[in-house]
């Protein structure tokens, strides 16, 4: 378990791991790779998808996992390890079969956010990016799900649960635990394995995206209000409009003579 208070690299220190892939998930790999690549005219875009194919399979981005995005995009090691440590959703340590983020960002915060926080710490029993004894859970603090209209808001594997409590998230995690189907607020009926996620992330789909509600209420308010004002301008143009012609073609005509 990694201790976030001491370490300050937390998140980002490889695992020493650097057993060589079996030969069968070497082969499943390559050819999905092949999919990856034939997507991009050049190949070293492919390496985002790629860290999320080696996520799918190792639950991480292990050393063998660069050492293979590497080789299939002729960049370096380093270059590979750059990008991976650059964005969150990469693990370089391995990661539970659910990640839990809860949001601490300002609204979420004094919304709840923060008490979730402390009290789904405490009853796990660990800190940011650190990972249950059992290996189920790892939980994050998170700086913005994107949901302000939920808020607080806690996401496994980065599916939404709205307007959340700490006794809520609380039951939340040792569901998850428990192995029960857990239905997000939003979304598909089920909560997907990291590993699931990773693979569709990688560009596979799993057939889920158009499951459940994508946008609940709080979301479109605003877009409702966007359409009324937008509707009340055109026609507030179209009177103008007309109002403005009929001025010009209703103007008086002159007597065409020149003024002496």
């Amino acid at each position: 378990m990694m201790d976030s208070d001491r370490d300050p690299n937390y998140g980002v220190v490889p695992s020493p791991d650097t057993e060589a892939y079996p030969e069968a998930d070497l082969a499943s790999l390559r050819a999905d790779a092949e999919q990856i690549l034939a997507r991009y005219p050049q190949k070293r875009s492919a390496l985002l998808p790629l860290l999320h194919l080696v996520q799918s399979v190792d639950g991480y981005v292990s050393p063998r996992g660069i050492d293979l995005c590497a080789d299939l995009l002729g960049l370096t090691g380093a270059e590979v390890s750059g990008v991976a440590t650059f964005y969150t959703q990469f693990k370089r340590h391995p990661n539970g079969t659910y990640t839990v983020g809860v949001c601490t960002n300002t609204l979420c915060a004094i919304m709840g956010g923060d008490e979730i926080w402390d009290s789904v710490s405490k009853h796990l029993d660990i800190g940011h990016d650190e990972t249950t004894a059992d290996g189920l859970v790892t939980l994050e603090r998170i700086e913005c799900n994107a949901a302000c209209d939920y808020a607080p808001v806690v996401m496994a594997n980065w599916e939404f649960f709205d307007n959340q409590t700490p006794e809520s998230t609380n039951q939340l995690v040792d569901d998850l635990r428990a192995g029960a189907t857990v239905t997000p607020t939003r979304g598909p009926s089920k909560v997907c394995s990291f590993k699931e996620v990773s693979r569709v992330l990688a560009g596979f789909h799993d057939g889920l995206a158009d499951e459940g509600v994508g946008a609940g209420p709080a979301s479109l308010e605003g877009l409702k209000v966007a359409q009324a004002r937008s509707a009340l301008a055109a026609e507030d143009t179209g009177s103008r409009r007309r109002s403005s012609d009929s001025v010009l073609f209703d103007a008086p005509k002159g007597n065409g003579k020149a003024k002496q």
